[in-house]
């Protein structure tokens, strides 16, 4: 647990693991070349089932995090927060200090996130909920800042398992990318290509032409926030034509009539005005997505979610393999998305939720969505809070308020790699965190689990997140939060598990590092789902339950020209963000530790269309202002028709990019209660300029 020291070796050793970037649903397997207790080399995996080899520049990189001389080794503390105030300490004062000031103010007032970096082995996410709730903290589930919003538009439907990728190579005859980047999903597009070989039609949609349409027989470039009009439209189609499989809406689907009379209002035509998509082609779509019966679609795991009504359009799409019957059928249904799990994946809950303490005050906890964090933050509700591998200040929209209330609280902790905008701005003790490579944990893909064992030495005075936390939760008086002997008595813990075959950590050491889950490849197989009625809802109870249309519906962000006028005209560009091969959020301060990214991607280049670059006399590779009423952010032009007027696209994870994004709520306060994981929006509008040198 604690990244202990290795026995000395100065053989040549190959060691089998995995990537620690957190790509889900592509987690690659990498061979690791060491002599020494020394990092040679970083390779993909042949052997790995998953991966089969391949491992993208971001994995290549990882090599380059070990021995990197910005990398903090020491806990480091400081006084004032300036940047000359800082001072290495011990871990003993370190402690002893954040003990302290979560003494003084009280369990309540203390918060944990843990992002992204504390999940490259699962170990921390695993154990962070559970120091909260022994402890009494506030807890907030990492899925705010990423697929949470359409999760929950697909588990308020119902279909909220997703078929393999293996299954969609054998069997689908239509794939629809909708949102879904292949450089989100590079292990995917091997299985896309195998099934465009075998003869499947492929469609991408997407508000820039990604990666994806280039494997695409029909592209679509779709209006930013309008993909629930697009769902709709298909489904005024299918329903209206008789083109829907009436037996199987009939045995496994709930409130039919209302949304075969609901969607009449949603012609081909209308959609086309919000979408941008023409009323011919998707009808076309339409006619072919219903006539074949083996039709999958990979829906986009992140941005598309980041629109305040990203939920309704998870709630839309997840409506079409139900009309169709293309639901527990090889080959159809819903593809590989963000965090979306296949048919019988599971894991041993170690959460302790049920012996959470009530709160002192008697106010409910604070709810795991980001604009009610932000409103509590505001309020001054959180006065300690306590960073896992996260940057906080990137990662939240309307980071600029985020900034501000870091500033008034009393003490801010990072646990992480390397320093970044989060920690050395606002945070008052730094704690040197272990790498992948240096304390033992596992990944679990949509098929396999895999052991990732500690590799070599732990670098200086680092330490892991579960160390950190037991270290805190024994100053504190809990005494049982790490009641196991290790790490390995842990995993076999978590491991104990149907889906997992019960297997220990001794027996995957044994069988070379990784097990096959014992998943269905076919999601939803029993064709029950996981809502009130375990049908499909078309009509939710639940959703009126909880404030909301008990229908899909379209509603335009916020943000929509029609809705703020006024503000469209000062800021006439719809800004979206997405992802790259270069990146993945803020990981190793937003890239620039790693000489390998910060070379491939130097620094924010902004998409632009060469109509809206032209009227601003801007010229491909220009240093240029984006700027609204929120914030400002430098960067350059990237001339370019792969987005269309009126629409500017940058990749997520640069500092600053998130002063620019709202930050408004996506749910009524009744269904983020209900489903803890929600974003705020991330939309935003801007203007953009030359800048001046």
């Amino acid at each position: 647990m604690t990244g202990s020291d290795l026995p000395p070796s100065h053989a040549m050793r190959h060691v089998r693991t995995m990537c620690p970037m957190n790509c889900h649903p592509t987690y690659c397997g990498m061979e690791v070349e060491i002599q020494d207790d020394r990092v040679l080399s970083v390779q993909g995996d042949d052997e790995n089932p998953d991966s089969r080899g391949f491992l993208c520049i971001r994995g290549q990189a990882s090599r380059e995090i070990i021995d990197n001389p910005m990398r903090v080794l020491r806990p480091r503390l400081r006084d004032v927060r300036t940047d000359g105030a800082w001072r290495d300490t011990s871990w003993d004062e370190a402690l002893d200090r954040i003990a302290g000031a979560i003494v003084k103010v009280g369990a309540e007032a203390v918060a944990v996130w843990a992002g992204h970096g504390s999940i490259v082995n699962t170990v921390g996410r695993r154990l962070a909920p559970r120091f909260a709730n022994l402890c009494g903290f506030q807890w907030w589930e990492p899925a705010i800042v990423c697929w949470g919003l359409g999760g929950f538009g697909f588990s308020l439907t119902g279909p909220a398992q997703v078929n393999t990728k293996e299954d969609m190579a054998a069997h689908s005859d239509l794939i629809v990318l909708w949102g879904a980047n292949l450089a989100s999903q590079p292990t995917t597009a091997p299985h896309l290509v195998a099934a465009k070989r075998r003869g499947a039609w492929i469609v991408a949609i997407d508000v820039r032409r990604s990666e994806a349409f280039e494997q695409a027989h029909e592209t679509h470039l779709i209006r930013p926030g309008t993909d629930a009009a697009l769902a709709l439209a298909l489904m005024h189609v299918i329903v209206g034509e008789g083109l829907h499989d009436p037996a199987f809406v009939s045995s496994h689907t709930a409130g039919f009539p209302e949304l075969a009379a609901h969607v009449k209002q949603y012609t081909p035509e209308w959609a086309e005005t919000e979408t941008g998509i023409p009323a011919t082609a998707i009808r076309a779509l339409s006619r072919r997505y219903a006539a074949t019966k083996q039709s999958m679609i990979l829906v986009g795991g992140s941005s598309m979610h980041k629109s305040a009504n990203g939920w309704q359009a998870g709630r839309a799409i997840a409506c079409l393999p139900a009309l169709t019957g293309a639901l527990g059928r090889p080959g159809a249904g819903l593809g590989p998305r963000h965090a979306a799990q296949s048919s019988g994946m599971g894991t041993v809950n170690i959460e302790a939720s049920e012996r959470r303490p009530p709160s002192p005050s008697g106010r409910p906890y604070m709810i795991s969505e980001m604009s009610s964090i932000l409103d509590d933050l505001d309020d001054g509700r959180v006065k300690v809070l306590l960073l896992f591998g996260t940057n906080m200040v990137s990662s939240f929209a309307d980071a600029s308020r985020v900034a501000r209330a870091l500033d008034r609280m009393d003490l801010v902790v990072s646990h992480d790699l390397f320093m970044q905008e989060t920690a050395r701005n606002h945070s008052d003790v730094v704690l040197p965190a272990t790498s992948w490579l240096e304390e033992t944990g596992y990944k679990t893909t949509n098929t396999h689990l895999y052991l990732m064992d500690q590799a070599i030495s732990a670098r200086g005075d680092t330490r892991s997140a579960a160390w950190v936390m037991d270290a805190l939760a024994k100053r504190l008086g809990v005494v049982d939060f790490f009641p196991w002997k290790d790490t390995d008595a842990l995993l076999t813990a978590l491991f104990d598990h149907p889906v997992m075959g019960h297997v220990t950590p001794a027996q995957l050491r044994a069988q070379g590092g990784y097990q096959p889950l014992a998943i269905s490849h076919v999601a939803h197989p029993d064709l029950l789902f996981p809502t009130p009625s375990r049908k499909v809802e078309f009509f939710s109870e639940r959703a009126a339950e909880l404030g909301m249309p008990p229908l899909p519906v379209y509603e335009p962000i916020a943000e929509d020209a029609p809705i703020q006028p006024e503000r469209a005209g000062r800021f006439p560009l719809l800004f979206r963000q997405g992802r790259t091969l270069t990146h993945f959020h803020g990981f190793y301060d937003h890239g620039r530790a790693l000489p390998t990214l910060a070379k491939a991607d130097p620094a924010p280049r902004l998409w632009i269309n060469p109509a809206d670059a032209a009227a601003r006399r801007i010229r491909d590779g220009d240093a240029i202002r984006i700027l609204n009423d929120r914030g400002t952010m430098g960067a350059r032009a990237q001339v370019t028709d792969r987005v269309p007027p009126g629409v500017v696209w940058m990749r997520d994870g640069w500092a600053g990019i998130n002063d620019l994004t709202s930050g408004a709520r996506s749910l009524p306060a009744a269904a983020a209660r209900a489903f803890p994981g929600g974003q705020a929006a991330y939309e935003a509008r801007v203007e953009v300029s030359a800048a001046k040198l």
